[in-house]
Formats: C-alpha cells, sequence, structure tokens
C-alpha cells in the first residue's frame, strides 16, 4: 500500500519515542496496531462485499442468456412440430382422397 522502507520505520518510531515518552509507547503502537488490524477487516469486507455484487451480476447476465436461448430453442421447436403437423395432415388429406371406396355390402 505505502512504500515505506526499514529505515523510515525507524526513524518514525524514534520520533514517536520522544514525543509520547516511553511508558506510554506501549499502550499507543497496541492501540495504532488494532485500529489498523480493524481497518484491514473493513477493507477486506468491501472488497468481499464488492466481489459478490460482480458475481451475482455475472450470474444474473448468464441466467439471462441462458433464458433467451431456451425461449429461442423453444421457438424452433414449436414453429418445426406445427410444419411437421401440416405436412402430416396434407399427407393424411391426400391418402384419403386417392383411397378407392369399396362398395357397401347389403346382408
Amino acid at each position: 500500500m505505502f512504500d515505506i522502507g526499514f529505515s523510515e520505520l525507524l526513524v518514525i518510531g524514534l520520533v514517536a519515542l520522544i514525543v509520547i515518552g516511553p511508558e506510554r509507547l506501549p499502550r499507543v503502537a497496541r492501540t495504532l496496531g488494532n485500529l489498523a488490524g480493524r481497518l484491514q477487516r473493513y477493507v477486506a469486507d468491501v472488497k468481499a462485499d464488492i466481489n459478490r455484487e460482480v458475481e451475482l451480476d455475472e450470474l444474473r447476465k448468464m441466467k439471462d442468456s441462458v433464458q433467451q436461448a431456451a425461449s429461442g430453442i423453444e421457438d424452433s421447436v414449436r414453429s418445426e412440430i406445427n410444419k411437421t403437423e401440416s405436412d402430416l395432415n396434407a399427407a393424411a388429406g391426400s391418402v384419403v382422397a386417392e383411397t378407392p371406396k369399396l362398395p357397401e355390402k347389403t346382408a
């Protein structure tokens, strides 16, 4: 995150020791460590929430594309079924028209 080297940390530590004093320095360092940990957890939670939202958005897009593909397939299957049904009805009508009628028997 920040580009801080060891020598810079050493200077910060010496200044803090002089300004804060050796009695309160451990307590201040502990408090700063706790605050830094909270900040890291907060940032990690925000990142996780953002990642979840991105994944949820991707899943919604995928769901929409699958639904569109399924409706397209359904439409093509329905049109093929209707075409086949009309062809079969036409063929059945021509077969009925071509069959000769048998004379009726009287008893």
